[in-house]
């Protein structure tokens, strides 16, 4: 078995949210405290933007291909799991098709799939948006004047928090972490889920 694998099940944790609402920070975090490997958005991203404009066909499919790639041997493996963030436009139906495909493999090993929905005022995130770690993790990220272009017009275009999506769903948790540290938000996750082990 690999270091820090598990005979159990794996366990899949998507984290959503806008953007810079912390996700791979808290993603982060929860890594940190229980084995599961940090797989956050641009990891597949930002390689794929230095040969492809986001958003064309082949930036699509490349991005697509390895997450899909990345996930499937992360469910085969004698990994605990992931820790997948994304931003999901819940106004769109592509994004809960694209969960759904990637969660596949981990319900087929009987594992858990499980969500944590972030969510901060818009002013916190812009903030967060200059952040030294997300500028070091993702490079497209670095123009600042850009990348506060796009969070102000992704918030204006999409519906990018649920409102009646997970009702009732133990699967799911919600917080507001606009006020709350990445380590407070960690804690929470993994008691609700009982990730510790």
């Amino acid at each position: 078995m690999a270091e820090g694998s598990s005979s159990t099940a794996p366990t899949l944790l998507y984290i959503v949210g806008p953007p810079a609402v912390g996700k791979a920070t808290v993603g982060h975090e929860i890594a940190t405290r229980t084995g599961l490997r940090l797989f956050h958005n641009h990891m597949a991203i930002e390689p794929v933007l230095r040969f492809f404009d986001f958003g064309s066909p082949a930036f699509g499919r490349l991005v697509d291909g390895f997450r899909q790639s990345l996930i499937e041997e992360v469910a085969a493996s004698d990994l605990p799991g992931l820790i997948f963030t994304y931003v999901w436009a819940f106004d769109q139906p592509d994004g809960q098709r694209a969960l759904e495909q990637y969660a596949l493999p981990f319900r087929e090993r009987g594992g858990r799939v499980l969500y944590l929905e972030l969510k901060a005022s818009q002013e916190a995130r812009l903030q967060r948006n200059t952040g030294a770690s997300r500028l070091a993790e993702k490079p497209s990220k670095r123009d600042l004047d850009a990348s506060r272009g796009r969070l102000l017009e992704l918030d204006e275009r999409h519906r990018l928090n649920s409102t009646t999506e997970f009702q009732d769903r133990t699967d799911y948790l919600r917080i507001d972490n606009t006020h709350l540290s990445p380590e407070d938000v960690a804690k929470q996750v993994i008691e609700q889920f009982s990730l510790d082990g």
